[in-house]
């Protein structure tokens, strides 16, 4: 949710070279950390999947046109409105955004075009776009569990947000999934919310 910097995506520490070298059999490590990523994320219900993209409106235009997916009209977000970590910190970060609900999942497209965020990180190391993030949820009594164990098992905490609806945290599990990951701790009024998207769609 949350350019000119163009900085590069980290990597989990847990799948690094030196790491794997340090194990002494590479492929057995990996299987055990995607097996505990697996494990954490096993009880989640898979929420929404997010797109970066260039051109919010073309993406838009493809998805209605083509495939009979509505969008509403894309909104101008900024991380410091939301006070939306990006490694620790609350930077300056701006996008377009929209999302809806199909086929049982929120589908989210994101436009980075001021600032820094992890979605800036993404469309400057993948300039076509492509799917950035999966969010998991679950409720918000959950959250600090769910986001511990992550962080226990060495996936780094890329962004963080304390919303009204819902607590979010985004992990960086490209090293592991090809994506990063997104806990979505739900409250009260997000379930609400939800189930009016879910309604309108």
């Amino acid at each position: 949710m949350p350019s000119g910097i163009n900085p590069v995506i980290r990597t989990s520490a847990v799948v690094s070279p030196s790491t794997l070298r340090n194990t002494g059999n590479s492929d057995s490590f990996r299987t055990k950390v995607m097996n505990s990523a697996h494990n954490t994320l096993a009880s989640l219900q898979l929420a929404q999947i997010g797109w970066v993209i260039p051109d919010i409106n073309a993406a838009v235009k493809f998805l209605s046109n083509s495939l009979g997916i509505t969008f509403p009209k894309p909104e101008h977000v900024r991380a410091q409105d939301l006070s939306m970590s990006y490694y620790g910190k609350v930077v300056p970060g701006e996008w377009l955004t929209t999302q809806t609900y199909n086929g049982g999942t929120f589908i989210e497209l994101v436009q980075p075009f001021s600032g820094q965020s992890m979605f800036h990180d993404y469309l400057a190391k993948y300039p076509a776009g492509g799917t950035q993030h999966m969010a998991f949820r679950l409720p918000v009594s959950e959250f600090v569990r769910v986001t511990g164990d992550l962080q226990k098992q060495g996936y780094a905490l890329i962004s963080e947000v304390d919303h009204p609806i819902a607590r979010m945290a985004f992990f960086d599990t490209y090293g592991t999934l090809g994506v990063a990951t997104e806990i979505m701790g739900v409250t009260t009024e997000g379930i609400a919310a939800i189930k009016q998207m879910q309604g309108a769609s």
